[in-house]
């Protein structure tokens, strides 16, 4: 659920306010629902409850639409037979433009909180026995920073972000968002909890669907030089405990490493995907969203994977494959390669 300790809540809204605000018409109402019910927030359709609206707009999860308990939720058309009949269908082509308006309205502004910060360290942050914070550092309101973590010269830590204790955090590290272990090592010019790549696109243009989730890294973490982790749109996204992070990596939002993971430089990870314990990801693999990667599973590099991956297999290629298939492959071509040219000399 929507860590409030970050996002300022506005809500709740009556229904009506919502079909205002996304223009739909027309409605599959639940039992005893009117336009004046009150809609308490926005939720996961795995996580949402009676007073919460959802939405559908992956059919991966139609699933978890058949089996929610949202009062309320944003499907197209032909998806309306999958609501539970306690659940409100509120129609349209646009599940995902209609979410970010309507997410916007319980908790808008949550980029745009500037405020003016006399000192380097906020009176409100709660600094932990023998920490080191160098020069230039910012430590803003209510973060809690634990005792022997050392902060490197010009970093920021945002409003409420917790480190725990006995972590390196270098220079020029930007966390918001985020709530990090202990033991935890963050090299320069990481930043950590920055919002997702999260739009609605169509000839209207772009609507930018609010990042609400989070960053959580679990103990025993190391990120590299340089890596992006953005912070959850509903849900968090989460580093296992003891996994390693090489420099210019992209961690896109609500993700989820498993402990032991290793991600070698340059990898992408996009949205969603999961991966179990001890998966290693060798360098420029990029990997597509709303994936399951089994545990132990290798990847090796320049993979481009498209399709979830079984525990403990090894795949290699774009689009991957597994690795003797993907010899195969190699040495089937150059096969073809060199009797082209041998038929062409002739």
């Amino acid at each position: 659920m929507i860590d409030h300790n970050f996002f300022e809540y506005k809500g709740p809204l009556p229904l009506s306010a919502i079909l205002s605000l996304t223009d739909i018409k027309e409605v599959r109402y639940g039992q005893g629902v009117t336009k004046d019910t009150s809609v308490g927030g926005i939720a996961r359709l795995d996580e949402a409850q009676a007073t919460h609206l959802a939405m559908l707009h992956n059919k991966k999860y139609i699933s978890q639409l058949q089996s929610t308990h949202a009062g309320f939720c944003f499907v197209e058309p032909d998806m309306v037979q999958h609501c539970p009949e306690t659940t409100t269908a509120l129609i349209t082509r646009s599940p995902y433009r209609c979410f970010g308006i309507v997410a916007d309205a319980f908790y808008p502004h949550h980029e745009s909180r500037f405020s003016i910060q006399e000192t380097a360290i906020h009176p409100t942050a709660k600094i932990g026995e023998n920490c080191v914070i160098e020069y230039g550092a910012v430590i803003q309101a209510n973060a809690e920073i634990g005792s022997g973590t050392k902060i490197g010269a010009n970093a920021v830590i945002g409003p409420r972000v917790k480190i725990g204790k006995n972590c390196l955090i270098s220079a020029g590290v930007r966390i918001c968002f985020s709530i990090i272990g202990d033991h935890v090592v963050i090299y320069q010019g990481t930043c950590i909890g920055q919002s997702g790549f999260g739009f609605f696109m169509d000839e209207k243009g772009h609507v930018k669907v609010p990042q609400l989730g989070r960053v959580i890294i679990e103990d025993h973490v190391e990120i590299g030089a340089n890596t992006t982790i953005d912070r959850g749109s509903m849900d968090d996204t989460v580093i296992g405990k003891g996994s390693r992070i090489d420099n210019l990596v992209q961690i896109a939002h609500n993700v989820r490493l498993g402990q032991g993971c290793v991600i070698v430089a340059q990898v992408g990870i996009s949205g969603s995907t999961r991966m179990g314990n001890y998966v290693i990801a060798a360098g420029q693999a990029g990997i597509t969203g709303h994936l399951n990667i089994g545990s132990r599973a290798k990847i090796a590099a320049q993979s481009g994977v498209m399709r979830d991956i079984l525990e403990g297999e090894a795949v290699a290629g774009s689009p991957a494959v597994p690795v003797k298939q993907w010899h195969r492959q190699t040495i089937s071509l150059a096969h073809m390669v060199s009797a082209t040219k041998k038929r062409g000399s002739q």
